[in-house]
């Protein structure tokens, strides 16, 4: 649609003297910040692009999520800054304007993001531009693609969960089963002249009964580990939380020649956190550096803080991990230990986004292994508390 207040004004521009040509050009210049102003202050990227793909236009949105420089406008080529659009994007599609393309595509520079596209022709006269244009809408969906995949992985783990739920409590039934009919042999026994026979039944009912109950503290203890049991906030010190685990664990430490060294780097803040479940974070990331490291080794533990956050790193110099066991780490019952059940790091890290922090893995093949939790200060938390309470 062409714009008739802008052809008026064209169309007077040989009866304006210079005064009003100058007011003119201001205002159509002011007019043009203006509207500067407004993409500037716009979320997404939008580009402006001819058929070559060369753009045109580009506010600053689009600059930071493509790496475009400003002076590169009118000479750089789409294609070229995201080459995932090169190779399933056809601008021969849009043989009509009513032709729309979207699409997602990764970039990994000048950071590692997903980004939607949204591609519309862009509607003029053929006399202004020899060439079509089109519109270009960049979205930044790499938080939402984040929140997409976790809440799969959450609905994922909860059915496994579900599952796993239901197989313990089946378990139980024959163990509570195998349980009476051993208690009924045991009063047989009893009735029974004593003799070498009798008594070697009764320390083999004895060893079953030992096993079974042996079983059904395993069972419990692994419904204890999958149940989602939000936690108990109260006022922690992770330091002296810290202190108890290492004390629990210090023998099998001495006994595999690991050494352990804590580095405080500044006096850390008590947290909201619910005890327990801190302790057993911290025993699960201390046992796999101690299995990590066999033939001995050196646990070092270090603290940080910033304005939000604590930061706590568990850095051992054990096996390390693969790439592919890196991946998976999180995975229920995956496990890249041979007797491993692979549920620790799973549980690790349900925990630590039940307390509204993050856990962050780094690992190298031979070299070792670095674990860094990270946990809101008492005032973000309660911040949080407060948002969703309001919700």
């Amino acid at each position: 649609m062409k714009n008739r207040h802008l052809d008026k004004i064209l169309g007077k521009l040989e009866d304006l003297d210079p005064g009003n040509l100058t007011i003119l050009i201001q205002r159509l210049a002011r007019e043009r910040e203006l509207l500067e102003t407004v993409f500037n202050t716009i979320k997404d990227g939008i580009l402006l692009i001819n058929e070559d793909g060369v753009i045109e236009y580009s506010n600053e949105a689009a600059n930071h999520l493509i790496n475009l420089k400003p002076e590169d406008v009118g000479k750089a080529v789409l294609w070229k800054l995201v080459p995932d659009l090169d190779l399933t994007f056809d601008i021969k599609h849009f043989e009509n304007t009513h032709s729309l393309s979207s699409r997602e595509v990764h970039v990994s520079y000048p950071e590692n993001k997903f980004i939607r596209i949204f591609v519309a022709p862009f509607e003029e006269d053929e006399e202004i531009s020899k060439k079509r244009r089109f519109i270009v809408i960049l979205t930044d969906v790499t938080e939402e693609k984040h929140l997409t995949e976790q809440m799969i992985e959450e609905e994922k783990l909860a059915s496994v969960f579900l599952l796993a739920a239901g197989v313990a409590h089946e378990i139980r039934n024959p163990i509570n089963s195998i349980n009476i009919h051993l208690q009924l042999i045991e009063r047989s026994i009893n009735k029974l002249k004593k003799n070498n026979e009798t008594d070697k039944i009764e320390k083999s009912v004895n060893a079953c009964v030992s096993e079974l109950n042996r079983l059904d503290g395993i069972v419990n203890n692994f419904l204890n580990a999958i149940r989602p049991v939000p936690p108990e906030l109260t006022e922690v010190n992770l330091l002296q939380l810290l202190d108890e685990v290492l004390a629990f664990q210090a023998p099998e430490l001495e006994n595999l020649g690991v050494r352990v060294e804590v580095e405080l780097k500044t006096d850390l803040p008590n947290v909201l956190a619910d005890k327990t479940q801190m302790k057993q974070v911290f025993f699960n990331l201390i046992k796999n550096a101690i299995e990590a490291m066999n033939d001995g080794g050196l646990l070092k533990i270090t603290t940080d803080l910033s304005d939000e956050f604590v930061y706590l790193k568990f850095i051992d110099t054990g096996v390390g991990l693969d790439p592919e066991s890196l991946g998976r780490i999180f995975d229920p019952y995956y496990s890249s230990k041979a007797d491993g059940h692979g549920l620790g790091m799973m549980i690790v890290q349900r925990i630590m986004r039940a307390h509204g922090g993050k856990i962050a893995i780094d690992s190298k093949k031979g070299k070792g292994t670095t674990v860094t939790l990270q946990l809101p200060l008492k005032v973000k938390r309660v911040r949080l508390l407060e948002s969703h309470s309001d919700e």
